[in-house]
């Protein structure tokens, strides 16, 4: 039986459904699963992979002891002819993500209390506890509003104000889930204790109805109140000897002895508005929740006992939030960035330049009608980015300045851009379908296909685009692909070989986008182009290639090559989706947080606590498929020319 799965297709930057073998999804799941991460974290207790638990529980001798039930747990039936014979005294879960009971483990506790065991039975783990800590951030509070933006031109400064409605918006419901560690303790600050919010005993009867729970606090500092960041720990027995917490290096007890997680994160809670807090004036800070999300908001009195406090799970009304991620939000506040399409756009604008720009849900026409571009059209082909840029254009009175074309740029007619030639074809370019870095090659096949708008000596931006790499060592990442073998002296070598089969699959080979800002890393070599794209052609009707050697200048363990495109929008301004500068003298690497980098796993993954050595450098062959905007590569790390060949399929 055959398959359909989505795929972004980058020569009409859409996501497309195509028919794959039946195995795709399997195969898929497992490969990027992180079941291995889960693994590796000491302090977990765990479910193995259905289709797995059998034989490892028959390889490890268990067979007589323990039954695996292949169902949802709501689905188990307990009696003589049912899947338990009766109710069990022991309750052992792992229901839990970032957010604790995101994946609805309050819903699945109280079904389990009601028809599966014993009253006051045990349960494993025993409790859970979310703490909240209230903080101040521009950086993050930039993931969640949209900024004024300011640019200098020739009749002094504009600024770019945002709609009251997207001042006024709670913003999108869902948690922002990040490794809260790599964010620099400079970049916020905090204005409370860390604050227990509530507990949940998994031992006794739970309620998944929709609950609150208030906690009183004195602001160590005066600030404004923007961000919540919250995270939770788990204590394993009923005396609490025995606890799990995901809580960062500030608030851990043993910062030195962390475990790395990247199953379990922590959360960032963006309050409705933010509000002014005086040092020493007392606020209460509550915790809201249903039975799949939690939620905050900051009050000036505390509820009473008995009182309800009623308060909505947020919902974007704006359009914002649904149109633009946590990143996207980022990028566009960038105020640097900005300034650097400024610069470049200053360069090639004329006063009697026809303006069109093609990015989804992009601010770049407003830069160009500021700048004193006679003629400004926008190209938005989804109905939200349509309405939000109304809304925008409406709010810096440039309703009847700036044309918004609602249909897809392939479509684009003489009539739509009033028979007017274009002189500047300007993208970022982002698209909101792009998974990969070049998948934004969609703004090159855009270019070919109004090839026969432009005018003459139309100027393209940006003109060119290229594509770089580097190996890296990997200081956490790379246990996502490393085997486990053991687990608490349970044998699981049956998952890794399921695990590897799976990543000899197609489709799991391909890349895996990742916020490498997140997950730091070592460079071992010097970054290298390894394709470039010329935006004043045409896109070819044949393959361009590229094939070579990176020499590994630094010791370390060869896990990955990371790419990522770099946007050349003048030759003097570059934009980079990946490396930002120069690594330092250890091989440290600063990334665009803005933009998740393409990371490629060698095969097998090497262990950091294995011996230094093996190969000295890394060869690639490289293909760029214009047919249908596929990117196939292969590696080689090679000690002599007929080592192993690592193939990896980019699409």
């Amino acid at each position: 039986m055959k398959i359909f799965c989505s795929r972004a297709n980058p020569t009409t930057g859409s996501v497309e459904w195509l028919e794959e073998d039946e195995h795709y999804d399997y195969h898929q799941e497992i490969a990027r699963s992180s079941y291995a991460d889960m693994l590796h974290d000491k302090d977990r207790v765990f479910k193995p992979m259905a289709d797995a638990a059998v034989k490892i529980v028959e390889k490890n001798g268990f067979s007589d002891k323990i039954l695996v039930i292949n169902k949802h747990s709501t689905e188990v039936t307990v009696g003589p002819e049912g899947d338990m014979p009766c109710r069990a005294n022991i309750l052992v879960t792992e229901l839990f993500d970032t957010e604790l009971i995101g994946e609805g483990a309050l819903p699945s506790y109280e079904h389990a209390h009601r028809h599966l065991v014993e009253e006051n039975c045990e349960a494993v783990p025993h409790r859970a506890t979310i703490y909240a800590q209230l903080v101040e951030s521009r950086r993050m509070w930039s993931w969640n509003k949209l900024f004024p933006i300011h640019l200098q031109t020739s009749l002094g400064e504009q600024v770019i104000v945002p709609p009251v409605d997207l001042e006024n918006c709670p913003g999108a419901p869902s948690v922002c889930d990040i490794q809260l560690n790599q964010v620099s303790p400079a970049d916020f600050t905090v204005l409370s204790d860390v604050l227990p919010m509530f507990s949940i005993d998994f031992s006794k009867q739970v309620s998944s109805s929709a609950a609150c729970h208030s906690r009183q606090f004195e602001p160590l500092t005066s600030g404004r109140a923007q961000v919540v960041l919250s995270w939770w720990d788990i204590e394993m027995d009923p005396e609490g000897k025995i606890r799990c917490t995901t809580a960062p290096f500030w608030a851990h007890s043993d910062p030195e002895e962390m475990q790395w997680r990247d199953h379990w994160m922590q959360c960032v809670y963006f309050l409705p508005q933010e509000e002014p807090v005086v040092q020493g004036s007392a606020l209460c800070l509550v915790a809201h929740h249903d039975d799949y999300c939690v939620w905050y908001s900051l009050q000036r009195t505390s509820p009473e006992k008995n009182e309800r406090v009623h308060q909505m799970r947020p919902v974007c009304d704006c359009q914002a939030h649904l149109l633009w991620n946590r990143p996207r939000f980022g990028e566009i506040n960038d105020q640097d960035r900005t300034d650097r399409y400024i610069q470049a756009l200053s360069t090639v604008l004329k006063p009697d330049s026809v303006c069109l720009c093609v990015s989804d849900g992009s601010l770049l026409s407003v830069l160009a009608h500021h700048l004193g571009v006679e003629q400004v059209f926008t190209v938005e082909s989804s109905a939200a980015s349509h309405k939000l840029l109304r809304k925008i254009f409406k709010a810096n009175h440039l309703e009847d300045k700036i044309n918004i074309i609602e249909k897809r740029p392939e479509l684009l007619t003489s009539e739509d851009l009033k028979s007017r030639k274009v002189s500047l074809l300007l993208g970022e370019p982002f698209f909101t379908t792009s998974l990969l870095p070049w998948h934004s090659l969609y703004f090159w096949y855009v270019r070919t296909a109004v090839d026969q708008h432009l005018g003459p000596g139309a100027v393209v931006m940006p003109q060119a685009a290229s594509l770089h790499a580097v190996v890296v060592e990997f200081r956490d990442l790379w246990r996502i692909r490393s085997p486990c073998g053991d687990c608490e002296g349970f044998d699981v070598h049956i998952m890794d070989d399921m695990i590897k089969r799976a990543l000899d699959f197609r489709e799991s080979r391909e890349a895996e986008p990742h916020p490498l800002w997140e997950y730091p890393c070592r460079s071992l070599s010097e970054p290298r182009q390894i394709l470039a794209f010329d935006f004043r052609q045409l896109v070819p009707p044949r393959p361009l290639c590229a094939e070579g050697t990176m020499e590994l200048r630094r010791p370390g363990r060869s896990h990955a090559a990371v790419l990522w495109m770099e946007y050349h929008l003048t030759p003097e301004c570059t934009l980079s989706t990946g490396l930002l500068e120069p690594a330092d003298p250890e091989g440290g690497c600063c990334w665009n947080p803005h933009c998740k980098q393409a990371v490629y796993f060698f095969s097998p993954v090497l262990d950091p606590r294995a011996p230094l050595g093996g190969p000295q450098t890394v060869s690639y062959v490289v293909e760029f498929h214009p047919g249908t905007g596929d990117i196939t590569m292969e590696f080689r790390l090679a000690d002599t020319p007929d080592s192993p060949l690592l193939g990896n399929k980019v699409a």
